[in-house]
């Protein structure tokens, strides 16, 4: 199972914001037994997102979960673009356009903000690709949304990274199923990672698992992942590259 993860926002390109984002939905996605095949950034740009958006659609993938650009700035322009690319209209969610109203009152009987009324800005966010299942924010004001387009289940959250963590977790995983996906690191005691690559790839070739090498410099370790369905498989891809004569210790 392959998917691919789209991460929107000008600050992530020049790099005053680091794209944690990307990396937390990744290693969930990887937990619930898909491949993360691609990682994609692009910024605040209606035509750059539509466009990536087409191509990653192209590759087919079973998820796409796409953060950020969800707010009711000129430059939150997210849902817009998923409009776009998946030809249909945006329209108004009358059930987002409430919560939004609702989450504005409690700031404002929070004396968190002096007008709890709806604007424009504030309306924009309660406005969905034509079709989508509105995603509840339980942290912010933006909802986010599902989509299943041409075989792809699509997910748009937003970019805070509170909000995208809790709507991940309550509203894009139950829906992903319950399969697991098992992770096991390792140091490898190896000095050098061209010794160790001949041992990988026969192992690669004869159990069902994935291999993550991560060289700690020239010295005593190199740092193996080891990704599979199940710890018997993993277990024996371990056994099998200790008898190619590698010694392990847990973890890294």
């Amino acid at each position: 199972m392959f998917a691919e993860i789209l991460t929107v926002g000008d600050e992530l390109l020049t790099g005053n914001t680091v794209d944690s984002n990307s990396a937390f939905i990744a290693q969930r996605l990887t937990e619930r037994g898909y491949w993360v095949r691609r990682k994609t950034t692009v910024g605040d740009d209606v035509e750059e997102i539509t466009t990536v958006l087409r191509e990653i659609l192209g590759r087919k993938p079973e998820v796409l979960v796409i953060s950020g650009g969800l707010g009711p700035t000129h430059d939150d322009v997210t849902m817009l673009a998923v409009a776009e690319a998946l030809n249909r209209k945006l329209v108004l969610c009358e059930e987002c356009l409430e919560r939004i109203k609702a989450f504005y009152r409690e700031l404002y009987e929070k004396g968190l903000i002096d007008d709890p009324e709806l604007n424009e800005a504030r309306r924009k966010m309660a406005y969905l690709p034509e079709g989508a299942e509105p995603l509840e924010n339980t942290e912010g004001a933006a909802p986010g949304a599902y989509i299943e387009h041409g075989g792809v289940k699509i997910f748009v959250l937003p970019g805070m990274p509170r909000e995208m963590k809790a709507m991940l977790e309550k509203e894009v995983l139950p829906r992903l199923g319950k399969k697991k996906f098992v992770q096991r690191k390792l140091l490898a005691e190896i000095t050098d990672e061209s010794k160790l690559a001949p041992i990988l790839n026969e192992t690669l070739e004869r159990f069902n698992v994935r291999i993550h090498s991560s060289p700690k410099g020239f010295g005593k370790y190199i740092g193996i992942i080891l990704f599979g369905e199940s710890e018997e498989e993993i277990e024996r891809a371990k056994a099998f590259m200790e008898s190619k004569g590698i010694r392990f210790e847990e973890g890294w």
